[in-house]
């Protein structure tokens, strides 16, 4: 149920689009672009880098080097996907990776199924330590995970099924494709948990892996979109209140 939430919070967020008849205002996109990358970034501390370096604290002065390395993992392996995987970004005009005959659409679709994949990560991987009893993973710290990825989700999943539909897709088509870019994350995740055996030695590895693609996304993509053109101190308040929000919800539930 706990790998759900997160897939449950884009598909609300893409019915949206039987209830709005526009695509989101500038403004509006900039702010929600701003809570999530706030709610990613306080995620990928307090609920990801932080339990890793509190396990290795038996490595003294190298405590710091597991993150580090997990860490440097996920900014790679993210850019790797960003340069073998043809995606367009919100309000961009070119798309990135290799050249390719898909449609505007597809290439929408295809950014936020990319920028997806590392939140699912995140919550297998709590997941899959707090099932081994690992002591610095309690039940309220992934639930609190997986209901801040949910919230930011929520938005993103609107943004997207909006924007299909200005593209000229029906509403019944830009809600599926909405939805079915947020599927990554429960397959990723149990996959992760599927896993769990081969992840559990190397736990920290793995935490600060999944921080570093979700602070990749946050970087590349989610904070130029909402600093660009007018409005981004919009984008900076909201950020600030995903963050804190985050952060409470992490150390309540935790």
């Amino acid at each position: 149920m706990g790998i759900l939430i997160p897939f449950i919070g884009t598909t609300l967020g893409s019915a949206s689009v039987f209830f709005m008849k526009k695509k989101l205002k500038d403004k509006v996109e900039k702010a929600l672009n701003g809570f999530a990358s706030g709610v990613m970034v306080a995620a990928s501390i307090w609920s990801l880098i932080i339990p890793a370096m509190e396990q290795t604290k038996n490595y003294g002065r190298l405590s710091f080097l597991p993150s580090v390395i997990g860490f440097w993992m996920g900014i790679l392996f993210l850019l790797l996907l960003d340069t073998v995987i043809p995606h367009l970004h919100m309000n961009a005009t070119k798309a990135e990776g290799p050249k390719t005959n898909f449609k505007k659409t597809t290439m929408m679709v295809l950014a936020v199924t990319l920028h997806n994949i590392p939140e699912g990560m995140a919550v297998g991987v709590v997941y899959a330590g707090y099932l081994a009893d690992n002591k610095t993973i309690t039940a309220g710290g992934a639930i609190a995970l997986a209901i801040g990825i949910a919230i930011q989700n929520f938005p993103e999943g609107a943004i997207i099924s909006l924007s299909l539909m200005a593209e000229g897709k029906s509403r019944g088509k830009a809600f599926l494709e909405g939805v079915l870019s947020g599927i990554v994350e429960p397959l990723g995740a149990l996959l992760t948990i599927l896993a769990a055996g081969l992840i559990l030695p190397a736990m920290p590895y793995f935490l600060s892996f999944a921080a570093g693609a979700m602070i990749y996304v946050v970087v590349e993509e989610l904070i130029p979109e909402m600093s660009q053109g007018e409005h981004s101190n919009v984008g900076v308040v909201l950020f600030a209140f995903g963050f804190t929000l985050m952060m409470a919800l992490d150390v309540a539930l935790g």
